[in-house]
């Protein structure tokens, strides 16, 4: 039946969004069905009846984060950029305001990579995601190296898209430290002195 099944699909829904809300507020340990069922304004029996378990909730919750954080989308504007450098900036740049901005979800998905190191099918689940999403980068820093050999001697594509993943993650983790006084673009300033450092030093 359409009717029940989209109903269904909208309860579902319902309920990962109050878990987000929860595990963003208590940590993936403070979780409970009850927290849930409360925040969702929805009896506990209805949570477990479309979950099961609290573990099966957590999982498709974790899902549900890595779905709509770990994802890279190159707008028009950043492909229609010339430069393979400063369209892989632009796109760090875009990245690194998007996450931070989140800091909510930041911390739940940090809270994920933590309860990864003890919970097998997290764990994994994390390093693949993570590993997807570094290799999106890939394309993109071979485009840069190819265009700018001397700049990037000795440098390899998997290591320029870990990089970029690293100051996009490094970013994200400072924003949630103190997401009100978190200035993006100074930190962008910093690491654009630091690289230039770096390639003296280099050179």
């Amino acid at each position: 039946m359409p009717g029940r099944k989209a109903s269904e699909t909208k309860r579902r829904e319902q309920i990962l969004r109050a878990a987000f809300e929860v595990a963003a507020r208590d940590g993936l340990e403070g979780l409970t069905v009850r927290k849930v069922s409360t925040r969702a304004r929805l009896s506990s029996g209805l949570v477990i009846f479309h979950f099961r378990t609290k573990d099966k909730l957590i999982l498709t919750l974790l899902d549900w984060v890595l779905a709509t954080t770990t994802v890279l989308h190159v707008t028009d504007d950043i492909a229609q950029i010339v430069a393979p450098l400063d369209r892989l900036i632009a796109l760090l740049r875009r990245e690194m305001y998007r996450l931070a901005t989140e800091p909510r979800r930041m911390r739940v998905f940090f809270d994920f990579w933590v309860m990864g190191i003890r919970h097998r099918e997290v764990g994994l689940k994390m390093q693949a995601e993570l590993a997807r999403y570094r290799e999106a980068f890939r394309p993109m820093a071979e485009e840069v190296l190819q265009s700018e050999p001397d700049r990037f001697e000795h440098v390899t594509a998997d290591g320029l898209a870990a990089v970029a993943v690293s100051f996009i993650k490094g970013c994200a983790v400072q924003s949630m430290i103190d997401a009100d006084q978190f200035d993006i673009e100074a930190y962008l300033t910093a690491v654009q002195g630091m690289v230039g450092h770096f390639g003296a030093l280099a050179s």
